[in-house]
């Protein structure tokens, strides 16, 4: 996928040279923490085509609530914490209006412990995991949070007829730690049993001793869970099926990429979450037309109309607000209840500001993204953070 560079991103790269211009009373700085290299570069990317390609719309219409032109001040963070920690003091220095922070947990609640005391409205891209919104009261998710996804999924997978599971699990991000045991949770609460839990590092190139704890299960599990992403999960799952188990494996939304679909027989079957799914006739389908035909860029994740949300979600604060004051509309950020998203509908209200919103369901079949169901996670079933 090439990448989207819109006039406002071109100035803002351009800005990022230079030393801090000021603010003007007139206009709406956004800081961005992009990661263009490293491990997040695949779900920080497109986030960041659709989040520049719609405040170049939005700047068309007159700006956030039709009158602030919005500045970006942009900042790569490489996929490393200790960047993103920098640019954070950054951004708290320039008393940026709001802040977008890298899609993962782990940098966005690093970036929050300094930001949110500041008062500054601090959004991840795509992280996830509920506990990011513990790094202060200004943080907040966009999309839909690890225990919803796997609230969904795990009762998907006791629908199946699935009995007994066992999960993959990284220390190493909060994801890939907590997202499969949530998932478990989900599922002995609808009836299934938890065999055992195996452990990764991210970035290992070998899970052949993985393979082989899997093989000497005894039982052996109906359903594997992981939520291991690239370059970890085509590693393991290339392990697995090249050994020659075929237990159906399920995975978290970082699956939803044309370059896990590419894989081939190995992912063939597999059940993953997803944030949305573009059915024809539907705005996230006219969102993807639109942003192909103006930027030659085809929108072949989510992530890329979930930018566009992000900024809908600053946008609908600002007007619920009626003030572009940081800590105002981080307030009433946190109030928003049922508004309407291209990718889905959002509410923050009571939610400890990971947004409730739809959960697809999607299943990996010749190369493609095969649509399921979606639906909201019940509250009364979702595994506590």
């Amino acid at each position: 996928m090439k990448h989207y560079l819109g006039t406002t991103a071109i100035a803002a790269v351009l800005a990022a040279s230079m030393p801090f211009a000021a603010l003007a009373d007139d206009e709406y700085v956004i800081g961005v923490a992009v990661a263009n290299s490293g491990g997040l570069a695949p779900f920080s990317q497109p986030s960041f085509d659709g989040f520049s390609y719609c405040v170049d719309q939005k700047n068309a219409e007159g700006g956030i609530a039709g009158q602030y032109p919005i500045r970006l001040e942009v900042r790569d963070t490489r996929s490393d914490i200790a960047e993103a920690v920098k640019f954070a003091q950054e951004f708290v220095d320039l008393s940026v209006n709001f802040i977008v922070a890298p899609p993962d947990g782990d940098p966005t609640m690093a970036m929050g412990q300094i930001t949110s005391p500041a008062q500054i409205p601090t959004m991840t891209f795509a992280g996830t995991a509920p506990i990011l919104t513990s790094a202060g009261d200004y943080v907040f998710g966009s999309y839909p949070a690890d225990n919803q996804q796997a609230a969904v999924l795990g009762a998907y997978a006791a629908e199946l007829g699935y009995k007994s599971t066992w999960i993959l699990t990284s220390p190493d991000a909060a994801y890939t730690q907590f997202g499969p045991r949530y998932f478990a949770a989900a599922f002995e609460a609808n009836g299934g049993t938890l065999l055992g839990e195996g452990s990764f590092s991210m970035g290992q190139p070998d899970f052949s001793a993985i393979v082989t704890t899997i093989q000497n299960l005894d039982p052996q599990p109906d359903v594997i869970m992981t939520s291991a992403w690239e370059p970890d999960f085509p590693a393991f799952i290339r392990a697995l099926r090249g050994a020659g188990v075929d237990i159906p494996v399920m995975g978290a939304d970082v699956l939803d990429t044309p370059t896990v679909r590419g894989l081939g027989d190995v992912v063939e079957g597999i059940v993953h979450t997803s944030g949305g799914y573009a059915a024809d006739g539907s705005d996230h389908a006219e969102f993807n037309a639109a942003f192909e035909a103006a930027t030659g860029t085809v929108a072949d994740t989510n992530y890329v109309v979930n930018g566009c949300d992000i900024l809908g979600m600053i946008d609908a604060a600002v007007q619920a607000a009626g003030s572009t004051d940081s800590a105002e509309v981080g307030v009433a950020l946190a109030n928003l209840s049922e508004t309407p998203g291209i990718m889905s509908s959002f509410t923050f209200e009571g939610t400890n500001r990971m947004p409730m919103r739809e959960v697809v369901l999607a299943r990996i079949e010749g190369g493609e993204k095969v649509f399921i169901r979606r639906q909201l996670a019940d509250p009364e079933t979702m595994p506590a953070p």
